[in-house]
């Protein structure tokens, strides 16, 4: 039972560390303010620009990660009940993205977790999350992509086209506030710096 305990709320707070809010501290602004408001890596880039986004991403992708093995090998360990260091590394994923997503050091006001979900999947499941990866790159190509092939080969492809665009839709629908702010022009482009 401590070791859960000691996963659980470790890996919260690994995740609920707010790279975003640090990174906007050193140059000097306070990204909750700015763009769309959270602390993710996205928002840095687009306000901040990449020499500050990249590094938050890479170090939000890590504290998934990381509270993923590091529960595994407490797991290891203390051999849980239930045999199983998955489930620590679950616990771990879900802990280490809600730390994210609602920091306590932030009045639970974090990012979305994209980056430490990301982490936290590529540590319990690498093939899956690269193919996952793939996936979500292609939602956004795919439609382009079949009706360049279908027009090539001129055949009648209008429905596979159609499907396509719908996929890109859902994806675009849930992005949806952010893309709002982008037509307002209150959040920055990723061109920025």
């Amino acid at each position: 039972m401590l070791a859960f305990a000691v996963v659980v709320i470790g890996s919260y707070l690994l995740g609920s560390i707010p790279f975003g809010y640090l990174a906007g501290r050193i140059a000097g602004i306070d990204i909750r303010k700015r763009g769309s408001g959270n602390v993710g890596a996205t928002n840095v880039i687009r306000t901040l620009g990449k020499g500050y986004g990249y590094p938050v991403f890479v170090a939000d992708f890590l504290k998934g990660f990381g509270a993923v093995k590091m529960s595994m090998l407490i797991a290891m360990r203390v051999q849980p009940e239930w045999n199983s260091s998955e489930m620590f590394g679950i616990l771990a994923a879900i802990s280490s993205v809600l730390g994210h997503s609602f920091p306590v050091w932030l009045r639970f006001k974090g990012g979305k977790g994209v980056a430490t979900s990301a982490g936290a999947l590529f540590a319990l499941a690498p093939v899956a999350a690269l193919v996952g990866a793939a996936v979500w790159i292609l939602t956004f190509a795919l439609p382009v992509i079949i009706l360049i092939t279908t027009w090539l080969r001129q055949t009648a492809g209008k429905s596979l086209f159609y499907s396509s665009v719908c996929l890109a839709a859902v994806v675009i629908w849930r992005h949806r506030s952010n893309l709002s702010r982008l037509v307002r022009g209150t959040e920055a482009r990723f061109t920025r710096k």
